[in-house]
C-alpha cells in the first residue's frame, strides 16, 4: 500500500523564498513545527493508502487531467491559517493563479478520478502551500505573535511569479521526523 497524492512540486526559487518566510515566522514562534521547505507542494487531490491497481489508476487519471491543461503561472499572495483564529491547526501561504488553469486543472482532476472509484473532497478548493502544522493549542503569546506575523504584508514577495508545467503523483512516508514525500511520476501539462 502506497500513501498517496497529487500535488504541484515547488522548484528551487520557490523554495528559496519559502526558506525565508519560515525562517522569520520560526524566530517568533519556536515552539511550532515548521515544514521542511524542499517537501512543499500544492496539494490537489489527497488519496490516501492504495494498492498497486488503484495507484495505476490515480496514474492514468492525472495524466489524463493533465492533458487538458496549459501551462500556467502563479505568485504567493498572503499568510493565513486553516482552523480558528486562536487555535488554528495549520499555517500556509495563499495562491494567485494569473489565469484559470488551476481551477481547470483541479476539476478536471475531480472529474476523471470519481471516474476510478475515488472519493474526492467536496470542500471548496483553497489553493495553499502549508508552512506548520499545529498540533498543541498555541499560549496566548503565541497566538499574539501569529496575528503579528499574519498581517506584515512585507513577509510575502510579492513579485516573484512560479511557473508549473506539470502535476506530480507522489508517495508519503510518515516518518518520526516528519513527512517524507516521493515523486512517483509527472506529467508534463498540456501535452497529448
Amino acid at each position: 500500500m502506497t500513501r498517496t497524492f497529487i500535488a504541484l512540486e515547488s522548484n528551487e526559487s520557490l523554495q528559496g523564498h519559502l526558506s525565508g518566510i519560515l525562517c522569520r515566522m520560526a524566530q517568533q514562534l519556536p515552539g511550532l513545527r515548521w515544514v521542511d521547505p524542499t517537501g512543499i507542494h500544492l496539494t490537489l487531490a489527497f488519496l490516501g493508502e492504495l494498492n498497486d491497481a488503484q495507484l495505476s489508476e490515480v496514474q492514468e487519471a492525472s495524466a489524463q487531467a493533465a492533458r487538458t491543461v496549459s501551462p500556467f503561472t502563479y505568485h504567493l499572495s498572503h499568510l493565513g491559517t486553516f482552523g480558528s483564529q486562536r487555535q488554528p491547526r495549520v499555517i500556509c501561504v495563499g495562491i494567485d493563479v494569473l489565469t484559470g488553469q488551476l481551477a481547470k486543472l483541479h476539476r478536471m482532476l475531480n472529474q476523471e478520478l470519481p471516474q476510478r472509484g475515488f472519493e474526492i473532497d467536496t470542500r471548496p478548493f483553497s489553493p495553499h502551500l502549508t508552512l506548520a502544522r499545529i498540533k498543541t493549542p498555541l499560549t496566548l503569546e503565541e497566538q499574539q505573535r501569529l496575528q503579528n506575523l499574519l498581517a506584515n504584508k512585507r513577509l510575502i514577495p510579492s513579485s516573484a511569479i512560479y511557473e508549473v508545467h506539470g502535476i506530480s503523483v507522489m508517495k508519503s512516508e510518515l516518518l518520526r521526523a516528519g513527512a517524507k514525500y516521493t515523486c512517483l511520476r509527472d506529467y508534463p501539462l498540456g501535452k497529448p
